[in-house]
C-alpha cells in the first residue's frame, strides 16, 4: 500500500509500501479490500490499484503450520503456547482471575 499517511515515520524516510496484506475482495475494476492487522484500525480497508504493488513470491514469507488432531466428535484439545497477562478482578463479593494467553 502506497501513499497513505498513518504508518509511522513520515517525510523521506517513511515506508515506500507496507504489507503484504491478503486480498479479501475484488470491489471494482480498480479497487481491492485487504485484511488489514488491528494495529491499522483506522485506516480505511480499501484501495485503489495505484496504491498498491504486485506481491512476488519468497520462499521465506512460507509460514508453517500444525496440523490439528481431530477426534471423532469433531473436537480438539487446545493448549497454551505463552501466558501474556494475568490479573484478578474483584466481582461483587467474588474474585475472578483472567489469563490472556
Amino acid at each position: 500500500m502506497h501513499g497513505v499517511k498513518r504508518f509511522g515515520i513520515r517525510g523521506k524516510f517513511s515506508p515506500r509500501y507496507i504489507g503484504p496484506y491478503e486480498i479479501l475482495k475484488w470491489i471494482g475494476p480498480v479497487a481491492y479490500k485487504l485484511a488489514l492487522p488491528p494495529k491499522l484500525a483506522g485506516v480505511h480497508n480499501v484501495f485503489h490499484i495505484s496504491n498498491l504493488c504486485k506481491y512476488f513470491r519468497n520462499s521465506s514469507h512460507v509460514l508453517e503450520y500444525e496440523s490439528v488432531e481431530l477426534h471423532e466428535d469433531a473436537s480438539y484439545e487446545e493448549f497454551s503456547v505463552s501466558i501474556l497477562a494475568r490479573e484478578e478482578r474483584k466481582l461483587r463479593n467474588r474474585t475472578i482471575p483472567f489469563v490472556k494467553e
